[in-house]
């Protein structure tokens, strides 16, 4: 009888230990000591920001936008050399220290049904520890429909590699459509898209492909979700390359050709 009640008492101090573990303990930040450049893109293909909350992180970059918890768009570079296949341990998700008014926590997607959805995919990031963990930053999730998450969007995000691999270094933006009335969770309200963007820029010329896709499954093919960039700017209010000149604009924005992209 005594054994039973230490054992209990045991057990009970374990679910309680594993409770304040989960709860309450945060890693120390992503950030690189001994790094002293950032690997970015040029200022040149810089988006607008609605917020003004611009985050420059070593390995990409990112709008916050508060209101909604996340991201209004995350930019990156993606070049042949970061294709690597290195095996990863995954980190935990934590609060980004670059944000002034503090990203989401981690928590307010437990038992949403909803995945945190990476927006610069961890993926992409392989080549380095630090350039792989800072793909955990909560500024870097979404919520994202869980089949969605496996399914159609990391099928984008397998052509969008494929795609650096045949034809070179690659400017990507992509982010979720913050407009109102979206479903909300967790204590933080942090809001679920409707609808995900994403548009990629090869870096060495003027073709560029934009995508709208439904926070949902589906087994179309990729390129029944190709848009106008023009037509992300209207529903995002961001101009993606507000530094280009108009005539660049015009021609790369106004419409949608495939020509030269290997589906």
């Amino acid at each position: 009888m005594k054994n039973r009640t230490i054992y209990t008492l045991l057990f009970l101090a374990c679910i309680v230990g594993f409770w304040l573990f989960e709860s309450f303990y945060t890693p120390a930040t992503y950030s690189n000591p001994e790094s002293l450049d950032n690997e970015i893109v040029s200022e040149v293909f810089l988006p607008t920001s609605t917020t003004g909350d611009i985050v420059w992180h070593e390995h990409y970059m990112l709008s916050y936008n508060e209101p909604f918890e996340q991201a209004e768009w995350v930019l990156y570079e993606l070049k042949k050399s970061h294709l690597t296949y290195d095996d990863r341990k995954r980190p935990y998700f934590i609060e980004d220290p670059k944000v002034k008014t503090k990203s989401a926590d981690w928590r307010n997607y437990r038992g949403s049904g909803y995945d945190r959805g990476h927006l610069c995919p961890a993926g992409d990031r392989r080549f380095s520890e630090y350039a792989y963990n800072e793909t955990f930053y909560t500024s870097n999730i979404s919520p994202q429909d869980r089949d969605f998450n496996a399914g159609l969007w990391n099928r984008l995000e397998q052509q969008v590699r494929y795609w650096c691999k045949a034809y070179g270094d690659l400017v990507v933006i992509t982010g979720g459509i913050l407009e109102d009335d979206l479903e909300e969770i967790g204590d933080e309200d942090v809001d679920v898209p409707r609808t995900f963007y994403k548009i990629i820029l090869r870096k060495d010329s003027k073709m560029a492909l934009a995508f709208l896709m439904p926070n949902k499954e589906s087994q179309q093919p990729l390129n029944d979700f190709l848009v106008p960039i023009d037509t992300v700017e209207k529903q995002t209010g961001i101009n993606f390359f507000e530094k280009q000149t108009k005539t660049w604009q015009d021609e790369v924005e106004s419409g949608v050709n495939a020509s030269g992209w290997k589906f």
